[in-house]
């Protein structure tokens, strides 16, 4: 799993890396079934404070990529902790319906094979 940051119109201490790091590591529970190598977050954080008018409006986007496959998620906030919770949050759903869309299109298949084959309804196929 790699990690990539960058940012614009701001300055990226560490704290801000450590804390984003942190928030992407609750996702390996939801990766484990993918190729380590293969996985690569792209995380860019900024300000976005030149076409309003007052305070600042942060922004973050994570950009993940599993071997073919690309999610991306961003979110504006005013406060830039709140703006990477809400990316991870966004990238967690995407990959749990991604994996849900997978799981159902392997049970459809084997439903076919099933009917295909004439085979008992109390047949069961196991990943």
């Amino acid at each position: 799993m790699k990690i990539i940051f960058k940012s614009k119109n701001f300055s990226l201490t560490p704290s801000i890396e450590d804390y984003v790091q942190k928030k992407i590591k609750t996702l390996e529970r939801f990766l484990k079934n993918f190729n380590q190598e293969t996985i690569k977050f792209e995380v860019e954080v900024g300000r976005t404070t030149y076409h309003h008018k007052s305070g600042d409006i942060f922004r973050a986007e994570i950009n993940l990529s599993l071997g073919g496959k690309l999610f991306r998620v961003e979110s504006e906030q005013s406060d830039l902790f709140a703006a990477i919770d809400e990316t991870r949050d966004d990238l967690e759903q995407e990959i749990k319906k991604f994996k849900t869309k997978r799981d159902t299109i392997f049970i459809r298949g084997a439903r076919s094979i099933k009917k295909k084959f004439g085979l008992s309804g109390l047949a069961r196929f196991k990943k």
